[in-house]
């Protein structure tokens, strides 16, 4: 028995300090067991001082969780602490303490004061109508980057310490994206910090250990840009949403060996002045003039400035990183210019090494396709959307790279160069919230596991800082987008604190009145651009994220905090839509729990309505469905706010909850269902498949409606039909009422609409739209990033892979092979909060091999057939002939 992995509120030891709040810590570890139905009975757990003084002792706690919120204890703050824990398992015998882990306590009380470098403000866009961007209407007037965007500023302070260091770090953040370095070394990895959250309500600062940079005479240096903070950013492209003027913040902590300490914090000593940047975007991209030195003669003093702290709290999650580099595959010609496939498209930069003369000018641009006959293609249309990065050079060879920004795409073209790279050197860096990789499924069908591949790069690339849309022409927190995918992005990777972190966002721009805005964290722009487009702040589906992202993450990871720490919002959410229903409504009859009182984006995008040259449109996807879906989810969103008091024990509002989500299922079959026709008022596939879902109909009528979506899949020639939210339930549907060889002709089909037509066609991502790349070749002006129509991965890892999550956290799950199925084999591998899940099947003829593990502390019940085997921690060899179950320990 070993302690393999040990966290604390759900990080584990990175590249980076980890700085946490002081006080209701959460403390989890995972164990590893040779045993046989070995589980946790007890655990001790200590915390010591950095020099090894103990500070806290459990003692022996009898507890079968292998994870604990500390609460009653509060430690000093800003200090560094380590912590161990050892636990008893069921055969009386103790572990190893497990490896230490080092945190630190967040700041009470900055000495520190914001400072702002001498710069020019930010110049704001002109009002940009929504309605009429996607209409076609011309977009406003705007001169080019070069007179409209400003330089990266360079910050710095000198200084001296005359003792020997023991230790030293540095807490820090900014308004605008800032690099910290300290004599001339970078002293992290991380990219885009402070990261992208609701700035006013929510400024995340950082910790480095920095002891290893510093010398007798020193240079604090900082780069900053402007990021999302002052950028141009989100649909409209407009700048300054948070702010036009930069600034930082920061201390640095010095702790001599006498046990000294001096703080050196962001203040009037500071000076700045600009360097090789002329602009830098973070969605128009980055202009380097390698020529310019950075010019520390000329200097100007900075300005300090009262700016609130009340919005300060400690990095709640990983850092944006690198991920592994991609070697370019192909560099052609196209015309004067050069045309680099790099064979996947991401969200990352790329890497030149090549020679540039002084004043020869490198112009980069990115998409993600090319058009029919081969051609560079922006496929992202939009203002401020350029995605283009220029290289000036001073006479030598050179490694390029932008350092500000990032892009989505798979092909560059590249401007002025006059010899052809080789492939060696041409890189494309993905970048991505640095998240721990979780889960992975192969099948026997070879088109689906591209397309698991598919799913898993769009997740790297629409979960950088935040979860977003798309990569490139919003990179909007849409929270729609988010709650459908969830399930799938927490197999696939462990998205805990990242998503933890985006609701903290989400709770505190609720609106007043309860509404959850349709993504977050949202620019100044969103509060008249969202209103002017739609009539609204908030749509069904989109604000029931507020209960349903909680609810998944509960199921993943067991722990309940996060459906304590959501509970409010959640509530208040439900009370504005039933407020919202009800609105001018008579108080009795069942008119009053239709929620068609206002604009819902409804089933967004279902694919009759999108396709063709006579589409209807995506508005007109919400026209035809919204009532409906607003109703549907009103009930299922009420039934699992239900669920989420009952697990926090509040009884009597769980009670209540499910009694209006009941009111709500009664009135949606009889407002909705015609019983004349026998089917739905919006007879479209996905309003079944949500009825279905969300149990909104009684036996007969489920029956009936089962048939109707049939029919209509068969006559959509065996293609779905289904829009963004109920896409996710389409195959669980048909798997278990009766049709699980059609949900699989439909997961498998390659006609148009379907998953697979897109890997047809050369998709390394998912979609925004399932006709992107037309039959006869045209190419699309849309996303091909988007990452929702990706949770099809969930129906995957539990219908092919055989794992159903049974109890919060997989403390018990089911592991169910398919037999009448046409995979014949699979392999998962999944690191669940409990441990890691193996389950390799292979079907041969008659008889079906299983290997499986089942982590401590946890319990397995295997279903193949109609034979049921429960199963406690191990591993174990299995075998079905079609009648019984053979099992070798």
């Amino acid at each position: 028995m070993q302690i393999k992995t040990v966290m604390i509120n759900g990080l584990s030891a990175g590249h980076d300090e980890i700085i946490v709040s002081n006080q209701d810590l959460t403390f989890n570890w995972i164990v590893e067991s040779q045993r046989q139905n070995d589980g946790q009975v007890a655990y001790e757990l200590n915390i010591k001082t950095i020099d090894g003084a103990l500070i806290y002792q459990s003692g022996i706690q009898q507890w079968t969780e292998t994870r604990v919120k500390l609460t009653g204890v509060m430690l000093p703050p800003q200090q560094q602490f380590c912590w161990q824990v050892r636990v008893l398992n069921r055969f009386s015998e103790w572990s190893l303490w497990s490896p230490s882990m080092v945190f630190t306590t967040a700041i009470d009380h900055w000495q520190a004061r914001w400072i702002e470098p001498v710069q020019p403000t930010v110049t704001e866009e002109a009002e940009l109508d929504l309605a009429a961007m996607f209409g076609g209407a011309p977009l406003p007037p705007q001169s080019s980057p070069d007179k409209r965007l400003r330089p990266v500023q360079y910050l710095r302070r000198d200084f001296k310490l005359a003792k020997p260091v023991k230790r030293a770090q540095l807490m820090m953040t900014a308004h605008g994206v800032y690099q910290p370095l300290i004599n001339g070394q970078k002293i992290t990895t991380a990219q885009f910090m402070p990261d992208f959250t609701s700035y006013q309500h929510l400024l995340q600062y950082q910790c480095y250990d920095v002891t290893r940079f510093l010398g007798p005479t020193n240079h604090w240096d900082v780069l900053l840009a402007d990021g999302w903070y002052a950028g141009r950013i989100s649909t409209t492209g407009n700048g300054a949403q948070f702010g036009n003027q930069l600034g930082i913040l920061g201390e640095l902590i010095v702790t001599f060996t006498d046990d000294t300490q001096v703080i050196i914090g962001t203040d009037e000593q500071f000076y700045s002045t600009t360097g090789k940047y002329n602009y830098s975007d973070i969605f128009i991209g980055e202009k380097q003039d390698l020529r310019r030195q950075t010019d520390w003669q000329h200097a100007q003093p900075v300005n300090v400035v009262d700016e609130p702290m009340t919005a300060l709290v400690p990095q709640l999650s990983q850092y944006v990183r690198r991920l592994k580099p991609l070697q370019a595959i192909k560099v052609w010609h196209d015309g004067a210019d050069l045309l680099v496939d790099f064979g996947q498209v991401i969200a990352g930069r790329t890497i030149i090494k090549t020679f540039l003369a002084a004043g020869q000018t490198l112009k980069v641009e990115h998409a993600e396709v090319l058009d029919q006959a081969g051609h560079f293609f922006n496929n992202i249309t939009g203002r401020n959307k350029d995605q283009v990065d220029y290289f000036i050079g001073r006479g030598r060879f050179e490694t390029l790279e932008a350092d500000f920004t990032f892009h989505g795409f798979r092909y560059v073209r590249l401007t002025g160069l006059e010899t052809v790279p080789e492939l060696a050197d041409l890189q494309a860096v993905p970048l991505m919230t640095a998240m721990p990789e979780t889960g992975q499924l192969t099948t026997s069908a070879p088109k689906i596991n591209q397309l698991i591949k598919n799913v898993q790069w769009s997740q790297r690339g629409n979960m950088l800082s935040i979860p977003t849309d798309c990569p490139q022409r919003e990179r909007a927190g849409w929270t729609g987008d988010t709650q459908v995918f969830a399930p799938t992005a927490m197999f696939n990777y462990d998205a805990q604190t990242m998503l933890n972190r985006w609701l903290a966002d989400v709770r505190a721009e609720q609106r007043t009145d309860g509404q959850i805005i349709d993504y977050s964290p949202a620019p100044k722009e969103f509060y008249t651009s969202s209103p002017q487009f739609t009539g609204t702040y908030s749509s069904a589906g989109w604000g029931d994220a507020i209960i349903m992202v909680p609810w998944t993450l509960y199921q993943s990871s067991g722990d309940p905090t996060v459906l304590a720490n959501n509970y409010a919002a959640m509530q208040r959410w439900h009370q504005y839509s039933v407020t919202s229903a009800a609105q001018d409504k008579p108080t009795t009859g069942p008119t009053q729990y239709i929620w068609d009182t206002k604009f819902h984006y409804g089933d967004w995008m279902f694919p009759s309505y999108m396709l063709g040259k006579d589409a209807k449109g995506p508005m007109a996807t919400a026209a035809a469905t919204q009532g409906l879906v607003g109703t549907a989810f009103l009930s299922y969103s009420s039934h699992l706010l239900a669920q989420a008091a009952t697990t926090l024990g509040d009884d009597s509002m769980a009670a209540k909850y499910q009694e209006y989500a009941d009111k709500v299922a009664a009135a949606f079959q009889a407002t909705f269902w015609n019983r004349q026709q026998q089917q739905l008022t919006a007879d479209f596939q996905g309003c079944y498949v949500l009825a279905v879902a969300f149990d909104l109909l009684d036996d007969e009528t489920t029956t009936l409606a089962v048939e109707r979506l049939v029919q209509l899949i068969k006559a959509n020639d065996d293609c779905l039909d289904t829009g963004f939210l109920s896409v996710p339930y389409l195959l669980d549907v048909l798997d278990q009422h009766g049709y699980p060889d059609l949900a699989e002709k439909v997961l498998c089909q390659t006609k148009l609409p379907s998953w697979l037509y897109e890997v047809d066609h050369g998709a390394t991502t998912i979609w925004e739209s399932w006709g992107g790349i037309d039959q006869d070749g045209t190419v699309g002006s849309y996303s091909f990033n988007h990452y929702a129509f990706g949770c099809v991965e969930h129906w995957l890892v539990e219908h092919v892979g055989g794992l159903r999550c049974q109890a919060p956290g997989y403390r018990q799950f089911d592991v169910q092979i398919p037999i009448d199925s046409r995979f014949t084999h699979a392999e998962l591998d999944y690191q669940s909060s409990a441990g890691q899940i193996k389950i390799q099947w292979r079907r041969q003829d008659a008889m079906t091999h299983i290997e499986l593990q089942v982590p401590f502390n946890t319990q397995a019940t295997v279903k193949i057939g109609n034979q049921v085997q429960q199963l406690g921690s191990g591993s174990y060899d299995m075998s079905y002939d079609g009648v019984t179950i053979k099992t070798d320990v």
